[in-house]
């Protein structure tokens, strides 16, 4: 059976249309066009707001080269309705196939419409539910295929409309063939349209409840031996009409490209346009790696009923295969890549053939020289096996299929082969992970009803718990006496897609005295049937049952009332909001296409720390590398027993946003030992960060980078890992720039803003998620590997990070302090010329205020022009251990950061820890009350509680006013700056009466306690 993709498109209403028919409403209708079908909805009778409610379906296939990926919806006035003569245009809208879900994940959108044209107006919105469908069209009947007559001319000539539905009649027997095919794909169609089936149809009458409706696809019937062409063929309208259009076989949905290797195999099949296939990289930001595969895919005539291996020697390396699968050949079908880098090479490749558990031994043998083995680099074709005679032993006869070339690291059979620098380690090679799609769920428990009271009329307390998976939420407890508690309270929750949890329970508590509590009723809410949404519309409440949880029976213990919906217009956050990789929205119709990629070259690392011992004392290193971008994951293979492995891996994502940091982190690998049953986590060596907004487009930034670690043991340098970046831009230069003018976060989080406390919980809960979901893929991406690179702890009390954003602060205001120490020692006529200057400038800006502005912004201009020479010279910006405060902080402070929670150091540590922050927080203290003496003396001026200082200031409130009406503002801001400005001679070294007056007034402290 052949599976047909379907583009379902549900038109649902409209709102706030331009009336055009002359009379103050207008009668809509919508056409869509995909692929160059064409679906018409019916017309709504003067309606502003219509509602259609209808489905149209589309024959997706892949890419259209005339039509492309675009789906346009056209509004418009009906002109048989109305005293209009034309049908007036009442805007459109323009989507990407990319924005497109499965089934299953649809959602309502309205979309705005668009113009025309610049002088067209437009207004308005239309509602749609778009998502891809899979169609299962089953075979025909077998009866169509059994040709009874086998004289060809007593076969075409009985049907005659069939074969010109399909094409022109043969001239001869042999080009038959595929005009048969054809015509056993297509049924005869009618007499009245088979006469003319060249001409296009005359065009229905307009009606309102016309709708233009494709036939369904049918499957071509293939020849034997040619099973994948007719798969690949769809069946395609070429116009639409109420008349039986011609149909046309088109290749719309040809082979389709290997896609990418990824942990997660239940992927959308809309999100193939960001899943892209394998992204075959030219490897140009890393150094080739030569390699000598040898790929042994199986053997024949071997005289032994065993299990036979090969065994491949190579410059100095023994390497034995899996014992092979018995078939009607010996199977191996195992690639072997051996390093040709380094100086031992050896010019004989011996393959062999053995099989010595079962006694036969030596079962022959194969040798090569290496200098005439070819070198194949993609994008040539895979060199293909041939059949080799083995020599030597007891297989005469036997026959070893093989086939060896000399490639680097960008052929496709290098990922999965054993490889010299990772031992044959399964877990050690390099593999792309994808995060999972992660869900808000929106839990509102409204009320309960018909609850059954121990003590009735009695006030009793009430309280409900939320469970997903190991999410628990509760709300406030509620006192009622009539049985039907009410909370209106939200809960939020992180769900991951595919669904590990099925199910969302909802547990009906009562807490009885003294700390009783006891579980009335449970209800269980399968997630696949919970709403979704994209923005902030109010979804359907439903009421759900609760039963009893101790017996086998439904027992009716009352109901709840909850609306639940999985709210797609939020970013779920799992990394830090200041190193983000990513801010799009869970739903995939809310993307915006990408404005550029970023490659990311892994070359490798120099001079790392020996991580463990092994072999009697010996040091060593397993080092892989892991980066991370949006929701894309990649691991280096782990080079086994190496202080400066080399990866030379490239690997690309798409960007969507410049603001984005891209993460890179170097980890110690413990999976060769863990054969023997012991399980370690992997060391970190170190971390690197890179943001997008950093990098120039085009440029390739090769950098060496030092992985500096931060432990309790202090601050130390693991070694350095050389990068290579590049950042391409794929849109014009101002959409680029439209970006940095667009809000970071989707809009969900500014019209219904989750709290900072509530989002770092989600947080928490999301990158346990994402670690759990990693995990589990093959080979694993271990949880601590996860938390690191997602900066898991990153919110834990530190000392050193609290003088360290004190010391950025002060950084930052810096800038106001220099600007005020000018004022000064502009005031103060250190520089004579600088302050007669600024004297001029006061004045003028004073009487022509309209200059203040233009003149802001020439300084700032001037000041960035300047800067320009300042730059950031550094090929690209890394962690500031001096910033960070890394090189000085103190043993303890170390302890205290990188202590658990709750603390499990000794009594007197802790002891030592409170004392130092009850310090640290009298500090704080004296800088509260002193901000809070300030604004109460600022209110006492005119609240009378010193009577004589209020007074003084409301009398000279008095004067100030007449002055100033009776003198231009001018002359006094002009005698304000001068007299502000005047030379030393003329001023007091004692503080001003103002400031001894403000300093006089009272506060509240004496009141404090």
């Amino acid at each position: 059976m052949a599976i047909v993709r379907k583009l379902v498109v549900e038109v649902v209403d409209a709102r706030n249309l331009l009336p055009k028919d002359g009379y103050g409403t207008s009668s809509p209708y919508a056409i869509l066009d995909f692929h160059g079908q064409r679906r018409k909805t019916r017309t709504a009778v003067r309606d502003l707001n219509p509602t259609w409610h209808e489905t149209l379906d589309f024959n997706a296939g892949k890419t259209s080269e005339v039509f492309g990926d675009m789906l346009e919806i056209d509004v418009f006035h009906d002109k048989n309705v109305g005293p209009t003569t034309r049908n007036n245009f009442l805007g459109r809208v323009k989507l990407n196939s990319r924005q497109f879900v499965k089934k299953g994940e649809e959602a309502l959108i309205y979309y705005p419409l668009e113009k025309k044209s610049f002088f067209t107006w437009i207004q308005g919105e239309i509602g749609l539910k778009i998502y891809f469908s899979d169609e299962i069209v089953p075979p025909p009947p077998p009866a169509e295929e059994v040709k009874p007559e086998p004289t060809p001319p007593a076969a075409v000539e009985p049907s005659p409309p069939s074969s010109e539905s399909a094409a022109p009649p043969p001239a001869s027997d042999p080009p038959a063939a595929e005009p048969k095919n054809n015509e056993a794909a297509s049924p005869a169609p009618p007499a009245d349209s088979g006469e003319k089936p060249n001409e296009e149809p005359p065009p229905a009458p307009p009606a309102p409840a016309a709708e233009a409706v494709a036939p369904p696809p049918k499957e071509i019937n293939p020849a034997p031996g040619n099973e994948k062409q007719a798969d690949s063929d769809q069946v395609m309208m070429s116009s639409v009409s109420t008349v039986p259009a011609e149909v046309k076989v088109n290749s719309i949905s040809g082979p389709q490209p290997i896609s990418r290797v990824s942990s997660v195999s239940s992927f959308s099949p809309s999100d193939q346009s960001d899943r892209s296939s394998i992204e075959r990289s030219s490897f140009d930001l890393v150094e080739k790696m030569h390699y000598l595969f040898v790929r042994v895919v199986k053997a024949r005539h071997l005289p032994t009923a065993g299990s036979p291996v090969v065994e491949v020697a190579v410059s100095g390396r023994h390497v034995t295969s899996k014992p092979a699968r018995k078939t009607a050949f010996f199977d191996w079908d195992q690639t072997f890549a051996f390093s040709r880098d380094s100086p031992d090479s050896s010019t004989i490749l011996e393959v062999s053939v053995s099989d010595r558990p079962s006694g036969q031994g030596f079962l022959g043998g194969i040798c090569f020289d290496v200098g005439e083995i070819p070198l194949r680099d993609p994008p040539d074709s895979p060199l293909a096996p041939q059949w080799y005679r083995l020599e030597g032993g007891g297989a005469h006869r036997g026959d070893l299929m093989l086939a060896t070339w000399i490639g680097t690291q960008a052929d496709e059979s290098f990922p999965d082969a054993w490889k010299t620098d990772d031992v044959g380690n399964p877990n050690s090679r390099s593999k792309v992970y994808q995060s999972p799609k992660l869900w808000y769920l929106r839990s509102t428990i409204i009320e309960a009803q018909d609850i059954s009271m121990k003590m009735p009329f009695r006030e009793s307390c009430f309280q409900v718990k939320t469970q997903l998976g190991f999410q628990v939420q509760k709300t406030k407890p509620v006192l009622t006496a009539t049985g039907s508690p009410s909370w209106n309270e939200d809960l939020m929750f992180v769900a991951a897609e595919p669904f590990t949890e099925h199910s969302l329970v909802i547990y009906l508590m009562e807490n009885r005295p003294p700390k009783e509590q006891v579980i009335l009723g449970v209800a269980t809410v399968p997630l696949a049937s919970i709403e979704r949404r994209v923005d902030d519309r109010n979804v359907a409440s439903r009421w759900f049952t609760l039963e009893d949880p101790k017996e086998d029976k439904r027992v009716y213990k009352g109901r709840v009332h909850l609306r639940l919906c999985f709210d797609g217009g939020y970013h779920v956050m799992d990394e830090g909001a200041h190193v983000c990789s990513d801010y799009r929205p869970t739903a995939r119709q809310l993307w915006k296409p990408p404005v550029g990629t970023v490659e990311l070259g892994i070359i490798g690392c120099k001079n790392l720390l020996p991580m463990k011992t092994i072999n009697g004392g010996k040091g060593s290193t397993d080092a892989y590398a892991v980066a991370k971008y949006g929701d894309k994951w990649v691991r280096t293979r782990a080079v086994s027993d190496s202080l400066n492995p080399r990866w030379n891996e490239q690997y690309t994502w798409r960007v969507y946003d410049p603001s984005t940091v891209l993460t890179v982190g170097v980890f110690d690998s413990w999976e060769v030992f863990e054969s023997d049953g012991s399980h370690k986590p992997d060391f970190r060596i170190g971390k690197v960060r890179i943001r997008i907004s950093t990098l120039t487009t085009g440029k390739v930034y090769k950098s060496v980078f030092p992985l500096i670690l931060l432990s309790q043991t202090g601050l130390k340098k693991m070694g350095e890992i050389e990068l290579a970046v590049r950042f391409a831009r794929a849109t014009p230069t101002l959409d680029f720039l439209h970006v940095y003018s667009q809000p970071l976060l989707p809009m969900m989080h500014h019209l219904k803003p989750l709290g900072m406390v509530q989002q770092e919980a989600l947080r928490a809960v999301a990158v346990k998620t994402v670690a759990a979901h990693l995990s589990r893929s093959e080979p694993p991406l271990r949880r601590e590997v996860v938390a690191h690179m997602l900066d898991a702890d990153s919110h834990a009390f530190s000392m050193r990070k609290v003088r360290a954003n004190w010391m950025r602060i002060i950084n930052v205001i810096s800038t106001v302090i220099d600007v005020f120490k000018w004022a000064d020692d502009t005031r103060s006529w250190r520089n004579p010329t600088a302050t007669i200057l600024a004297h001029a400038l006061l004045a003028t800006l004073v009487w022509v205020p309209d200059l203040i502005v233009p003149t802001l912004a020439l300084y700032a201009f001037a000041i960035g022009a300047w800067n320009y020479r300042l730059r950031p010279r550094t090929p690209l910006p890394h962690f500031d251990t001096k910033m960070s405060l890394a090189e000085s902080v103190d043993r303890d402070e170390l302890d205290e950061e990188f202590d658990s929670m709750p603390c499990a150091g000794p009594n007197e540590t802790v002891r030592a820890r409170y004392d130092k922050l009850r310090v640290l927080g009298a500090r704080v203290q004296a800088v509260l009350g002193d901000f809070a003496t300030q604004g109460e003396r600022m209110q006492a001026l005119v609240t009378w509680r010193d009577p004589r200082a209020t007074g003084i200031f409301v009398g000279l409130c008095l004067v100030v006013a007449f002055v100033l009406y009776l003198v231009p503002s001018k002359m006094v801001s002009v005698a304000l700056g001068f007299y502000y400005l005047r030379h030393p001679i003329f001023r007091d070294r004692m503080p001003s009466p103002a400031l001894n007056f403000f300093r006089r007034l009272p506060s509240l402290s004496d009141r404090m306690m």
